[in-house]
């Protein structure tokens, strides 16, 4: 039951592994579009110091990245089944909901859930996604 960080990642902002299996099943604590840099994906800054945040380009980063957190345990996108999302504004549902459905359909893919919240850990995020997965052990 051992959680495990991935050093090419962001780290996590507190006590928590990015990824963690328990027998068959694969938990991945919520996950952004934070660059290992501390930056984050689908939020550039104009000339003028405006900052443009786009919840298409954050909701593929996010799920990118939440496949890569699985490959590090031989798992990926296909073996999600569960997944909660936390939009600051519903305002952007209609771009997440059409990103998502390039990653996953509603025959194969996992079941969902979507809320809004009032704030995420960065002004710069506009959504966070957490999920789990199931892959047998062999």
């Amino acid at each position: 039951m051992k959680g495990k960080v991935l050093k090419n990642k962001a780290q996590p902002l507190g006590n928590y592994p990015h990824v963690k299996r328990i027998g068959d099943f694969i938990y991945v604590s919520g996950t952004s579009s934070r660059r290992k840099d501390n930056t984050h994906v689908g939020a550039t800054q104009d000339k003028n110091g405006n900052w443009q945040l786009d919840i298409k380009a954050q909701t593929k980063a996010v799920i990118e990245n939440i496949g890569e957190l699985l490959k590090s345990v031989d798992a990926d996108l296909s073996h999600v089944i569960d997944i909660n999302t936390f939009l600051v504004d519903m305002k952007d549902f209609k771009g997440y909901n059409e990103t998502y459905g390039t990653f996953f359909n509603h025959e194969t893919g996992p079941t969902r859930t979507t809320v809004a919240v009032h704030q995420l850990p960065h002004p710069n995020l506009l959504i966070e996604i957490k999920a789990i997965a199931y892959l047998p052990l062999k």
